[in-house]
């Protein structure tokens, strides 16, 4: 194979015709290689992604974090008492892992928000996760403004993943409160935490009640972007199930269990065993799927295109409103000196007629 030009043929003997493949060798310039070298160059450089997850203590946020990605994030956590749970604010802790796997580099971050609706009063307890999000915005919009551009690390939140109790008959004003805080600003993804606790007709129950709730009260949640006419019809298929998914009701556990010969991840119970990844108990392979193989990049491209981009043009049409007020200042400034001078000069005139 010729590193260039595709495959590569030995001339033909003098006094014998080129091939036919020969003749579509020359017409071949080599463009059709630009994905391979797109490839490269993105593998080299690796991956990064940032998932924020809201929702309050005690519903599995940790557990399920850290069955989605394979590692442990929060061996050195504390866990608190409820009267601890209750005094504390809402806190903003990051965590930073890289994770290799076939020799593709993913630079994944985790912020977590230990606190949230802990407390009695939770009036604006999203605030905190607000204000990071715009941090982290006005971050990388000043870096990219800047005279430096060539290495600008990327920590704009991608994802939030949003933690539903399953106990109550839907939404609590905190939920809706929040999410209608965020969802103009990150792609929400709604999770009805411990599946295991509900029944199948209860779960399909709660998931039509949450979606409904959704649409009353206009919260723009990720949206899944719409299948091209050429796609084969099990993508199709695999996109509607998604869309049907959510909010994706989920188990999590990094136990690992053995039943009838076989190990897997599950939970024990004395009517049975939860297997984790069993699309017949829950929503979990559909959720890292979504994330991590077919999602990743949409939910990136959306959070450039659309959240970021409005972000910035907020910046840059306050910073052209600041601008034209400062001219306006100025020249309402210079007009009032330029009528003081005026007088003065009316002043010096009369004074000079009197004199003389």
């Amino acid at each position: 194979w010729d590193s260039l030009s595709g495959p590569h043929h030995p001339l033909p003997p003098q006094g014998l015709s080129s091939s036919p493949s020969q003749d579509q060798d020359k017409e071949y310039v080599g463009f059709a290689t630009l994905p391979n070298q797109v490839h490269r160059k993105t593998v080299k450089k690796g991956f990064t992604f940032t998932l924020i997850v809201a929702g309050e203590s005690g519903l599995g946020k940790s557990t399920l974090i850290n069955s989605l990605f394979l590692t442990d994030l929060y061996k050195d956590r504390k866990v608190l008492n409820a009267e601890e749970r209750i005094s504390r604010t809402v806190a903003i802790i990051k965590h930073t892992v890289g994770i290799e796997e076939k020799g593709v580099k993913l630079r994944l971050t985790i912020i977590d928000t230990p606190g949230f609706g802990d407390a009695v009063n939770n009036t604006e307890s999203w605030r905190h996760i607000d204000d990071y999000i715009d941090q982290q915005f006005e971050q990388y919009f000043r870096d990219e403004s800047g005279l430096n551009r060539r290495n600008i690390q990327d920590n704009r939140v991608h994802c939030c993943l949003y933690f539903i109790s399953p106990f109550g008959h839907g939404l609590r004003p905190l939920d809706v409160d929040c999410m209608r805080a965020l969802h103009e600003k990150v792609n929400i993804i709604p999770v009805l935490a411990k599946a295991d606790s509900l029944t199948p007709a209860e779960v399909c129950r709660k998931k039509m009640k949450i979606r409904e709730e959704i649409k009353q009260f206009g919260i723009n949640i990720y949206q899944f972007p719409e299948c091209d006419s050429d796609e084969d019809e099990d993508f199709k298929t695999q996109e509607q199930i998604l869309k049907n998914s959510i909010p994706f009701a989920v188990i999590g556990s990094n136990v690992q269990v053995e039943s009838k010969g076989r190990k897997f991840r599950g939970r024990v119970y004395p009517w049975g065993v939860v297997e984790v990844e069993n699309p017949a108990h829950s929503d979990f392979l559909l959720l890292r799927n979504m994330l991590v193989r077919t999602h990743m990049q949409d939910l990136k491209d959306v959070t450039r295109e659309i959240h970021y981009e409005n972000y910035r043009a907020q910046c840059i049409q306050n910073m052209t409103r600041m601008v034209v007020l400062e001219r306006k200042r100025r020249w309402v400034e210079l007009r009032k000196m330029q009528e003081v001078l005026e007088r003065i000069q009316e002043q010096m005139q009369h004074s000079h007629r009197g004199g003389c």
